[in-house]
């Protein structure tokens, strides 16, 4: 088996190389590397395998030097006729930015970048396989708080969050048109946070979201609202499970927490507290003190509003953040992350079990603990200015 794999420097898609990278059945990994040069994109590379000091074999892991967003894209992997015996294509690739400052950047990326790939593999003389690593949150607005199912997206009249929901609904339904349906494989991870093993996660991804929710302390959300969460390697594990499954029966599986493995912000957010006693108590307030957080950080809140009840953390902030109006940039980043907390969804994966044999992931709440000690070492305003 000889596999072209997209996004192999980012969060899923390093644990995911270093994963196949361990199957003997696979001869070569080719991997899409965004680089100055070969020897950059050489580079990138080994440090996907540096970071908890994997073994890297550079006869099967093999960089090709090139970006989802060049517009010739296509025409230079048909041109390289080395990729011509490949068998597996997997998309990993993504922007992921929540920020309406990205929103063009994610299409360009998301849909475009998938047109290109979509072209090439359609010429591949031996194509078996194109697995396309999607979203579990496609689902829209409209499926809250309950147990959604594989089949019940792609649907293009719910509304979406974010761009990136839309553009990944998007990508499925344009592959579905056009790849072969017994070629097409496609995987919907839920939220993916941290790693459940003890060690430094590969990124700090959505675990950005919950530093923030740690260093604010006063919450404006449901904080028991259920939530769909995993860790890194159970998605990797999970996707490569199913790309050798071989009694697989459908075409679209949720990665997923389930019903059984759901945990909520507070859960998670009271489980990183304990790392840090100095701060003041973790509290989840209604939703609707966000709008007054925001006049407060402004110094315009109006006097005798219900935000003013919690003095404590107002001076709280006041010592955390110096110049108080900072704080607007977080809670900005911020809002969509709660609005998703807020949504009570989790995805059912009984596919995958089924057709795996795989065990349900460890509870988000649970595994937090070996990921909660870095918390600390996340730039929060970095983080909101990339979310």
């Amino acid at each position: 088996m000889n596999i072209f794999i997209t996004g192999t420097t980012g969060f899923l898609g390093g644990e995911l190389l270093i994963e196949l990278s361990r199957r003997p059945e696979i001869d070569k990994i080719y991997c899409l590397i965004r680089g100055l040069s070969e020897e950059h994109a050489m580079l990138r590379v080994r440090q996907v395998f540096e970071l908890h000091n994997d073994p890297f074999d550079e006869k099967k892991i093999i960089p090709i030097l090139g970006n989802l967003s060049e517009n010739t894209l296509s025409h230079k992997l048909r041109d390289n006729k080395m990729l011509n015996d490949t068998d597996v294509v997997i998309h990993a690739a993504a922007n992921t930015s929540f920020s309406k400052v990205f929103d063009k950047i994610v299409e360009e990326v998301n849909i475009t970048g998938l047109e290109h790939l979509i072209k090439w593999a359609n010429e591949l003389p031996s194509l078996k396989t194109f697995l396309y690593v999607g979203t579990a949150s496609i689902s829209g607005k409209e499926n809250a708080n309950r147990l959604v199912q594989e089949d019940e997206s792609p649907n293009t009249k719910v509304h979406h969050v974010v761009k990136y929901t839309y553009t990944k609904m998007m990508g499925e339904i344009m592959l579905t048109n056009e790849i072969s349906p017994e070629k097409l494989l496609i995987v919907r991870p839920s939220i993916i946070m941290g790693d459940s093993r003890n060690w430094i996660p590969r990124s700090y991804v959505i675990l950005w979201a919950f530093a923030t929710v740690n260093i604010l302390r006063l919450i404006p959300a449901k904080g028991r609202s259920k939530l769909d969460i995993i860790s890194v390697d159970y998605a990797a594990q999970a996707i490569t499970e199913l790309l050798f499954a071989p009694n697989r029966r459908h075409r679209v599986y949720h990665i997923s927490s389930g019903e059984a493995s759901a945990t909520d912000v507070e859960r998670i957010a009271n489980v990183i507290a304990e790392f840090f006693p100095e701060l003041p108590p973790v509290k989840f307030v209604d939703s609707a003190l966000l709008k007054q957080m925001n006049l407060w950080a402004k110094k315009v809140l109006p006097k005798g509003s219900e935000l003013y009840q919690y003095d404590k953390y107002l001076e709280y902030w006041k010592e955390t953040f110096g110049d108080i109006n900072r704080m607007r940039i977080l809670l900005a980043a911020l809002a969509p992350y709660l609005e998703f907390a807020e949504m009570g969804q989790r995805f059912d994966n009984s596919r995958l079990i089924e057709d795996t044999g795989m065990s349900l992931p460890v509870p988000a709440h649970v595994y937090i603990k070996n990921s909660a000690r870095y918390i600390k070492n996340i730039d929060v305003f970095g983080g909101a200015a990339e979310s």
